[in-house]
């Protein structure tokens, strides 16, 4: 009876990891960039008393998609999308460096480049500055960041720094709780000259939500079964207490 309630409650338990999966994919339907979370069932062994003879399943977020959203054109100039593979190279919120696609720039008050997420936007130095007031944006294919301050010439362009453009080897890569990517055997993300961007545009999300739905749905009926199954080992629970009575 201890077997078939913990099978049952194991179950339930994954079946909700598996919702929180699908359900934290379609809230970020429509963040830029975002790279859905994947998910699969594994049987793990359950000993005990007697014979190993029944199996759970366990649910796991093995890696993320990441296949490329799709583009929408914004017209705005510090809008960049990255064509093909490749990553922005961001500040985490411990000082570390992580990796992003999502290309919303700013400039803060103090003339700090950061992305949508409020990350400084991390160059070959570092950080990049800009002297404030600015005019006008120019960020090239390669990254090369240009501004135009307030009340200089139609030509007084000047240059601010260059974005890092990275691109390692994805099947290396771990999304963290920050919503950044991480090489956990690396933290060493040097300039690949390769990376391209788009500006005046961002990439959507690649999360399907019609699928996400369906696997919600599943995870949902799933649930349900297992907490029938709760309710019928503590009927037989009570049932032989019972008989023992008797």
């Amino acid at each position: 009876m201890d077997n078939f309630l913990y099978l049952a409650a194991s179950g339930a338990t994954q079946n909700m990891n598996a919702l929180g999966v699908h359900a934290n994919n379609l809230a970020n339907a429509k963040s830029d960039a975002f790279k859905a979370d994947m998910h699969q069932a594994r049987s793990m062994q359950a000993y005990g008393e007697g014979l190993p003879t029944r199996v759970f399943a366990m649910e796991e977020r093995p890696a993320s998609n990441f296949d490329s959203g799709a583009l929408k054109t914004t017209g705005r100039a510090m809008d960049v999308a990255i064509k093909g593979q490749g990553w922005l190279v961001v500040q985490d919120g411990n000082g570390g460096e992580g990796l992003t696609r999502a290309g919303a720039l700013r400039f803060d008050e103090t003339g700090m480049l950061l992305n949508n997420q409020g990350r400084p936007v991390l160059g070959e130095a570092g950080p990049i500055f800009a002297p404030l007031p600015i005019e006008k944006v120019e960020i090239a294919v390669d990254g090369m960041v240009t501004v135009r301050p307030q009340g200089a010439p139609a030509d007084g362009f000047e240059e601010v720094g260059q974005l890092r453009l990275s691109n390692p080897e994805v099947a290396n890569l771990t999304k963290g709780e920050d919503g950044l990517f991480r090489d956990l055997d690396n933290d060493n993300y040097p300039t690949d000259i390769t990376v391209q961007l788009q500006s005046g545009t961002l990439e959507g999300s690649n999360v399907n939500p019609v699928e996400e739905m369906v696997g919600m749905l599943a995870a949902q009926r799933q649930f349900d079964m297992q907490i029938k199954l709760m309710k019928t080992a503590e009927e037989n629970d009570q049932a032989g207490s019972r008989m023992m009575d008797v």
